[in-house]
C-alpha cells in the first residue's frame, strides 16, 4: 500500500456512512473494572506525549488509517458485520486506558468482552465535492481517532452505485504500518464470506494486549546496569545528550514552536530497478541495508556531518502468534555510520550491515524503558522522539497484488513535528517513498535533494550489476 495522506488517496464524491462503537458498548465500557495487563511502554509514551503537548496548547493528531475500495453494489449490513467481526478479532481495538491514581497520572487499562462490542451506523450525507469530503474525513478522524479519548477508532464508507470506498482511522497506540497493510484483504474476505453466507475460519490471532503485558514484564527485569542501557547511554552521549535528528538543515529556530509539517510522497523507482537494487545489496543484508547506506552517504553530502547516527525501526513480532495481530509492534536500534571514512557504497553497506548485526537486538527492549533507566529528563515536546528512515518489503502481505486495483492506501496524518520521518516501501510496482518533515523552505529543498540523490544511488548501483 502506498503511504499518503487523506487528501491524496483518490477520494471520489459519494454518500458518506460512518461507524463508531455503539452507545451500548460505551455504557458497558464505562463500568468495566481495571484490566491488570499494563500498557506497552510505547503506548504509554505515546499517550503521555500527547497529553504533554496538549497541555502546552497544541493539538497534534497522530492517527493512522487505511483506504481501499470494494466493488459494488455493496450491502452495508454485510459490510457492517465484516467490520465488527474484524474488530472482535483484534483485542487491542476493544481495550482502552483511563487516568487513575491519587495524582491522576497512572494509566490503567480496561478491556471489553467480545460480546459487548457493537457498531453504530450513521448516515452522514452526500458529498458532491471530493475536496470537501477529504476535509470532513480528516476533521472527523482528528476528533475521534485521538490518543486522549476512547474509543479512538472510526470506520467510514463512501457509497456509490459502482461500489464503496472504505476509510478507517485509528490512534497510533493500537496500530502500526503492518497492521494497516493487512486490513484490505481481511475486510474483503469477511465481506465476501458474508455476501455468500459462509463463515470465515481463521486461526486464533494473538492479542496485542497480551504482548504488551509480556513485553513490559521482560523490560522491567532489567536495571540501569544492563548492557543494553549502557549501549544506549553511550549512543545518546555521542548525540550530545539527545536522540538523533535528521542531520541536515531543516530551517528551524532553536527553541521555537513545534512547526507544521509537510508530506512528500512519490514513486522512488520501478519494479525492475527495485529488484536490481535488492540483488546488489543482498550479499550485505538486502534493501534495508542499502537504503540506510545510501541515506548515510546522501545526508553527509547535504549536511556535512562526519557520522550518521539514527535509530532504525524494527518490528517486534518475534513469535508466529503475533504475525497476524493488530498492534504497535515496533522497537528501535541505534546505529552509527562514520561516513567521512566511508569512501564508496560497498564500504557503506559493510558498515551498516555490521552495525545492524551488532545492535539489532537492542530493538527488543522498549526505548521508553531505557530512557527511564537512564534517569535523564526527556520531556516530550514533539510527537516524535527521533527521526527515522524505515524500510519495509510489503510484497508478502496477503492481498498486496490487488492493492493498485483496490486503490488501497496506508493513511498518514501529517500535522506538527520537528523531526523527519521517512518510509521506503517495497511494493509489487517498485519502491515508494513517503516522508513528513517541517514545512520550511530549507527543509523542503533539502528533503527534495535527499530523495533525488537517494533515487540516483538506488538506480545507479542496481544498473551497475552485470
Amino acid at each position: 500500500m502506498r503511504m499518503t495522506d487523506i487528501q491524496r488517496c483518490e477520494i471520489r464524491p459519494g454518500r458518506l456512512v460512518e461507524w463508531t462503537l455503539s452507545p451500548r458498548t460505551l455504557d458497558i465500557a464505562a463500568g468495566l473494572p481495571e484490566d491488570a495487563r499494563p500498557p506497552a511502554y510505547i503506548q504509554e509514551s505515546h499517550i503521555r506525549t500527547a497529553r504533554s503537548v496538549r497541555e502546552d496548547g497544541l493539538f497534534v493528531p497522530t492517527w493512522l488509517g487505511a483506504a481501499f475500495d470494494i466493488p459494488g453494489p455493496v450491502d452495508l449490513d454485510v459490510l457492517q458485520e465484516a467490520l465488527r467481526a474484524w474488530t472482535l478479532r483484534h483485542e487491542t481495538l476493544r481495550s482502552g486506558f483511563r487516568w487513575a491514581g491519587a495524582a491522576g497520572d497512572e494509566l490503567r487499562r480496561f478491556t471489553l468482552d467480545a460480546q459487548a462490542v457493537s457498531l453504530h451506523r450513521e448516515e452522514i450525507g452526500d458529498f458532491p465535492d471530493a475536496t470537501d469530503l477529504a476535509r470532513h474525513l480528516q476533521d472527523r478522524f482528528d476528533s475521534v481517532a485521538d490518543a486522549l479519548r476512547w474509543p479512538n477508532l472510526i470506520y467510514t464508507a463512501v457509497v456509490r452505485d459502482d461500489g464503496v470506498s472504505v476509510y478507517m482511522g485509528f490512534d497510533h497506540s493500537n496500530v502500526d504500518a503492518y497492521s494497516i497493510y493487512r486490513i484490505p484483504a481481511e475486510i474483503h474476505e469477511l465481506y465476501t464470506a458474508g455476501v455468500e453466507g459462509r463463515a470465515v475460519e481463521h486461526p486464533q490471532v494473538g492479542s496485542y494486549v497480551d504482548f504488551c503485558e509480556a513485553e513490559r514484564a521482560e523490560a522491567d527485569r532489567i536495571d540501569g546496569g544492563h548492557d543494553i542501557v549502557a549501549r544506549w547511554r553511550e549512543f545518546i552521549r555521542r548525540c550530545d545528550g539527545r536522540l538523533p535528528s535528521f542531520p541536515v538543515d531543516l530551517g528551524l529556530e532553536p527553541g521555537g514552536a513545534l512547526p507544521v509539517q509537510k508530506l512528500l510522497r512519490e514513486p522512488l523507482v520501478d519494479a525492475a530497478d527495485a529488484a536490481a537494487f535488492e540483488a546488489y545489496c543482498r550479499p550485505y543484508g538486502g534493501s534495508l541495508v542499502g537504503v540506510l547506506a545510501a541515506t548515510a552517504l546522501v545526508v553527509h553530502e547535504i549536511g556535512g556531518e562526519p557520522v550518521y547516527r539514527t535509530v532504525v525501526p524494527f518490528h517486534t513480532r518475534s513469535r508466529s502468534q503475533w504475525s497476524q495481530s493488530v498492534g504497535w509492534y515496533v522497537g528501535g536500534a541505534p546505529i552509527e555510520i562514520p561516513v567521512a571514512r566511508t569512501h564508496d557504497f560497498p564500504s557503506a553497506l559493510r558498515t551498516v550491515r555490521a552495525e545492524l548485526q551488532a545492535n539489532r537486538r537492542l530493538s527488543r527492549m522498549p526505548i521508553d524503558r531505557v530512557l527511564r533507566l537512564l534517569g535523564q529528563d526527556f520531556h516530550p515536546t514533539s510527537p516524535d522522539l527521533y527521526s527515522i528512515v524505515s524500510f519495509v518489503d510489503a510484497r508478502d502481505v496477503p492481498g498486496s497484488v490487488r492493492w493498485q486495483d483496490q486503490s488501497a492506501y496506508a493513511l498518514l496524518r501529517v500535522s506538527y513535528g520537528d523531526q523527519v520521518c521517512a518510509w521506503v516501501t517495497r511494493l509489487p510496482e517498485g519502491l515508494w517513498f513517503a516522508s513528513r518533515y517541517p514545512d520550511t523552505d530549507v527543509a523542503h529543498k533539502n528533503l527534495r535533494l535527499y530523495v533525488e540523490r537517494l533515487r540516483d544511488i538506488v538506480t545507479s548501483v542496481g544498473r551497475s550489476r552485470p
